[in-house]
């Protein structure tokens, strides 16, 4: 498959050629749901805790007599039905834990990718780097590039300049292309790349490995 590859300034400075085994798949939507499943239930705290009639405070005293009142038999004023009694069958703490295995999580990355390259979603640009850190400069690059939409940007490494410029975007993100997942491709309209994070995810995403 071959790319565009722009510049800065939204101009075409010649082509790249991408692997067709991670950026031109046959999409599997099964793996991608069950990958995004996972990871969004692996980010769960799972802390939720209600109390039960035995762990709410008072109640230790019958509030009235069995018989005689006219009215229903209590045993506690902290019994389900009574306000601030305890919780029947409420959420307790635990796991939301799920597993999947390694060639499973590298088919769904493949086939976001796929998604994206193959629904022109996907923009390579030669270099993305900054002098200073700039919002205005950042955003004008991006209209440049004509990417009018959320945006993934996927950097080889860390650069401050290029994050700070980014940060205060609510429709931006940055990440290192080593830390790519399926929530953030599937999360945003458009992915933007430079040819050394293409290297680096064909690296570890290549069929050979």
């Amino acid at each position: 498959m071959l790319v565009p590859l722009r510049n800065m300034a939204g101009a075409t400075v010649g082509e790249i050629e991408l692997c067709d085994d991670v950026f031109a798949i046959e999409p599997n939507k099964g793996v991608m749901h069950q990958a995004l499943v996972r990871q969004l239930a692996n980010a769960r705290l799972g802390t939720h805790k209600t109390k039960t009639r035995s762990e709410v405070r008072g109640g230790g005293r019958k509030p009235w007599r069995q018989k005689g009142t006219g009215r229903a038999r209590q045993g506690s004023i902290r019994s389900p039905q009574w306000k601030g009694g305890g919780t029947v069958f409420g959420p307790t703490p635990h796991k939301y834990t799920k597993k999947m295995n390694k060639k499973m999580r590298r088919l769904a990355l493949r086939s976001a990718l796929s998604v994206k390259a193959g629904g022109e979603q996907l923009v390579i640009c030669d270099e993305l780097s900054m002098d200073q850190p700039k919002t205005k400069a950042f955003v004008g690059m991006l209209d440049s590039l004509e990417l009018a939409g959320s945006v993934l940007v996927l950097l080889p490494e860390g650069d401050m300049n290029v994050e700070l410029s980014a940060r205060n975007l609510p429709y931006v993100k940055t990440l290192q292309a080593g830390m790519l997942s399926v929530r953030d491709l599937l999360g945003y309209d458009y992915l933007l790349l430079t040819p050394k994070s293409v290297e680096q995810i064909e690296g570890f995403l290549g069929v050979e490995n």
